[in-house]
């Protein structure tokens, strides 16, 4: 196994601890916890700021000194209900405890303090469809730059149809060089339905020095340090992933891979 592809840890609890230190980068954390009713996560922030993505379930949270009550309402990702969000500033605490059986997604990158605690979820976001034929899939932007609710996060949730492609054409976001390109790292945290199921993520750099092709199971995460890095759902398998972006500037300027724009020029016109 490469070190991109970061499996779950058994059992109940913080199943992913990636941090910008394991990671080997420097923006990026993602946690994800697996909690029973009436189990309990909280986490201080220090100098990172935090989006709480109830991925399933529900749980009763509070953040920042103030009790946000009980979030969450879809039992699987896979209902495309857009999710219960809530941002957690760098500088404070946050406190989770589980309602229902829920899968709670710890979302970090560094903070600037230019934002309060506030639920950012579900409204204010919606599904959108990307892409055409077996190129289709669905997106909930839920921090997008669009959104003015963080200061380093960009974050998204993606539902890709079985037999369909996701993160395609090849596209790379490693370079800052904005406005053609702003870098960016990438935590892709797979689920797939049903849940015995797989898919496949490839990372790799136009000149091949980095590739690594994956088999991701449900509840696996892939780290994108740089370079392309395409999904593939094989048919009978729907993919969701969620994905955590951070870098020096929030905002999300890619380029396609030059072999394959052909694809996205067409599907433009």
């Amino acid at each position: 196994m490469n070190n991109l592809l970061r499996k779950p840890a058994p059992g109940r609890g913080k199943v992913h601890d990636i941090s910008p230190e394991s990671a080997g980068w420097d923006y990026v954390g993602f946690g994800l916890y697996h909690l029973g009713a009436g189990e309990v996560a909280a986490e201080a922030t220090g100098a990172r700021e935090v989006i709480l993505v109830l991925v399933e379930g529900k749980a009763e949270i509070s953040a920042a000194g103030q009790d946000f009550g009980t979030l969450g309402g879809r039992m699987s990702v896979f209902e495309q209900t857009p999710p219960h969000c809530l941002y957690v500033p760098d500088g404070s605490d946050w406190r989770a405890t589980a309602s229902s059986d829920c899968v709670l997604a710890v979302c970090s990158a560094p903070g600037k303090g230019g934002h309060r605690a506030q639920v950012i979820g579900p409204a204010g976001i919606s599904l959108e469809k990307r892409g055409q034929g077996a190129n289709t899939r669905y997106i909930h932007n839920i921090a997008m730059e669009d959104r003015d609710v963080a200061d380093s996060l960009l974050v998204t949730e993606v539902f890709t149809p079985g037999g369909n492609w996701s993160s395609y054409p090849p596209h790379r976001h490693d370079t800052d060089n904005f406005p053609e390109m702003t870098y960016l790292e990438e935590t892709y945290y797979h689920r797939l339905n049903p849940a015995q199921g797989f898919a496949f993520q490839r990372v790799f750099t136009e000149d091949e020095t980095l590739d690594h092709s994956m088999a991701v199971s449900d509840g696996d995460v892939v780290l994108v340090p740089r370079g392309h890095h395409p999904c593939a759902a094989p048919y009978g398998y729907d993919l969701y992933y969620l994905n955590v972006m951070a870098g020096p500037r929030r905002q999300w300027r890619f380029q396609n891979h030059p072999a394959h724009d052909w694809i996205y020029q067409r599907d433009q016109g």
